[in-house]
């Protein structure tokens, strides 16, 4: 079986080699962004999670490589897109793409990168390629709804727990669950086993956005690849926001609702304040706790599936050392 570092190397080659492809292009300009995108590198998380699970079924997993990498290309898009809503300024510790050329640019070179997605997923060949493209599509249209809610908590300031947890179901896991449930349906998994697959992915999906949301305001900028408080900022309704509101005494509530409302304010002022609150009230802890939650939800679902450990062991280790978590 393949170790994620050669999963990596063969996605990354096949990535740049894709990427020498829209050198011949004539309209260079609108490949440019789409180039300086993928060429960010990343953990191509969701890439790896394919490959892997079409591995975990059969040795051979070269014909999965073309809808990999449509889910990363898609991944991408969908970041390039949410950097300009959230006038992000950094990805990855390079300038975002609207930053680098232009907010015109990035908007249609995004369109470009979601189409071109398509258009590769459509060169793979086998047997459940029409299963697929619908799992992509629904999987498309729900990654829209969850930005949508999110956008939508931006103005809200009573946003439940309930609501947040299926705004990221939407925005992040669904995707994460499309690339695993995808892998087994490219090679061939029945459908109960494409289906358990699917479920892991929802719950891995859940616990690493709740550690992205929890690294944004806990984490090292060096190693998280983004500005620190950047969340707080931009008054996004994370967990750790709506856990803070429900649990805050008077005095916190007041304060947490008073640099919500601030329109003029010093960045690193607010971030500080805002957290320091969080401090107070064990935010990181309760963050971690519904980390956990999830992280043990998705291991009880992989021990469901029908296939001897050792073909699991790979995807256990991989997503152990993601979230720092033990099966």
């Amino acid at each position: 079986m393949y170790s994620v570092e050669e999963l990596k190397q063969k996605i990354n080659k096949e990535i740049d080699a894709w990427s020498e492809e829209l050198n011949q292009k004539e309209q260079k300009e609108l490949y440019a962004p789409v180039k300086y995108a993928l060429g960010m590198g990343g953990k191509r998380l969701r890439p790896v999670l394919l490959l892997m699970t079409a591995n975990m079924f059969q040795e051979e997993i070269d014909n999965g490589l073309t809808a990999a990498i449509a889910v990363e290309i898609f991944h991408n898009f969908t970041l390039l897109h949410d950097d300009i809503m959230d006038k992000a300024e950094m990805r990855r510790n390079n300038p975002t793409v609207h930053k680098k050329f232009s907010e015109n640019k990035a908007i249609l070179s995004g369109d470009a990168m979601a189409f071109l997605s398509y258009k590769l997923l459509l060169k793979c060949r086998c047997e459940k390629l029409f299963e697929i493209t619908q799992l992509f599509t629904e999987t498309a249209l729900e990654v829209c709804e969850g930005q949508q809610y999110d956008m939508d908590f931006e103005n809200r300031q009573n946003v439940t727990q309930a609501e947040y947890l299926e705004m990221i179901k939407l925005k992040t896991a669904v995707l994460i669950a499309c690339s695993l449930k995808a892998g087994a349906q490219l090679s061939d998994a029945d459908d109960e086993t494409a289906k358990l697959i699917y479920d892991f992915g929802i719950n891995l999906g859940m616990a690493f956005q709740l550690q992205d949301d929890l690294l944004d305001t806990f984490g090292n900028q060096q190693t998280f690849g983004k500005k620190i408080g950047g969340d707080i900022v931009a008054n996004k309704k994370t967990f750790l926001l709506i856990e803070a509101l429900e649990k805050a005494n008077t005095e916190q509530k007041s304060q947490l609702k008073k640099w919500l409302a601030k329109t003029d304010f010093n960045p690193d002022e607010k971030i500080k304040a805002v957290s320091g609150i969080f401090n107070q009230i064990n935010i990181k802890k309760r963050t971690e706790e519904k980390i956990d939650f999830y992280f043990f939800s998705a291991s009880e679902i992989l021990q469901k599936i029908q296939l001897e450990e050792k073909r699991k062991m790979p995807l256990k280790n991989l997503i152990q050392k993601m979230l720092g978590r033990k099966f």
